[in-house]
């Protein structure tokens, strides 16, 4: 099976149509760190076709930008699921949506058995009841990613704003972190709005996602901002690293740090810090 690991942090994954060939040569050099080629949304019943015949030319485009190289496929029973995987197939994702029971993910891994990793959307109230079975199986099927599609969701809860998704949000962030899966928040739809833009970043942040779903070019600096971390983390955590490495810490499994007690699970998440703010310097 194919890892399914994704290849770099993802704080900013930018939806591009795939019925938009400008808009799919720009997204190069965004600086996204996951460009998702849509087939779904994006493209309406008349496009669907043509879209997919895009695909090859868009990740030959975007092969050296550095970013995750995606294709969101249209559903699992649309009719179209099957030419549009064949067609991502040298993607470094499947962002498959609806998905709502492990049959979804099974259905796509048999038509693509050893192909890229599979993020799930999880945009039905169903999905909600399954993520555990959804999170037990990701290993077996190649999944890498949980993406929340918070407009389907919300939709079909009949949910008004955003608080009233929170406790869908902390059920698909727990499912993600509970089985190494890279959570990602939904999309914020008023993209000229940059001041809630911001609020909804820092607040999926601080809710625990890894990053944030994105639905125009300008919204990618701000969630790379959000979600990357500041200035004060980074002395934060090279000041952690420096006190685990005095001899005195030697061996030690937690240490008092800065009026807390840090333990070496704090030690790895500040070297991954670290190690992610070296490699973005590097490129």
């Amino acid at each position: 099976m194919t890892d399914q690991r994704p290849i770099r942090p993802v704080r900013s994954a930018l939806f591009v149509p795939g019925s938009r060939p400008r808009a799919i040569e720009k997204a190069a050099g965004l600086g996204a760190d996951m460009l998702i080629l849509d087939l779904e949304d994006a493209a309406g019943p008349d496009e669907k076709i043509e879209a997919r015949g895009r695909v090859s030319g868009a990740l030959e485009q975007w092969s050296g930008s550095g970013a995750i190289r995606a294709v969101r496929v249209n559903a699992i029973g649309s009719g179209l699921e099957g030419g549009d995987i064949a067609a991502a197939c040298e993607a470094d994702a499947i962002v498959l949506p609806k998905v709502e029971t492990i049959a979804d993910l099974q259905a796509a891994r048999l038509l693509i058995p050893d192909g890229p990793p599979l993020w799930a959307m999880i945009e039905t109230p169903k999905a909600l009841f399954y993520l555990r079975g959804i999170g037990e199986a990701a290993a077996l099927l190649g999944l890498a990613g949980l993406i929340a599609g918070t407009n389907d969701l919300a939709k079909a809860m009949k949910a008004k704003g955003r608080e009233a998704l929170i406790p869908h949000l902390a059920a698909i962030l727990a499912a993600g972190r509970a089985w190494g899966l890279v959570p990602l928040d939904g999309v914020y739809n008023a993209y000229t709005d940059e001041a809630g833009f911001m609020a909804e970043a820092r607040a999926g942040k601080a809710l625990g996602f890894a990053g944030k779903t994105l639905i125009h070019p300008s919204q990618v600096a701000g969630a790379n901002t959000a979600f990357g971390p500041d200035a004060d983390e980074i002395a934060r955590a090279r000041r952690l690293v420096a006190a685990f490495a005095l001899p005195e810490n030697e061996g030690k499994g937690a240490i008092p740090f800065e009026g807390t007690m840090a333990e070496r699970l704090h030690l790895a998440e500040a070297e991954a810090m670290l190690k992610q703010v070296e490699e973005q310097d590097d490129t």
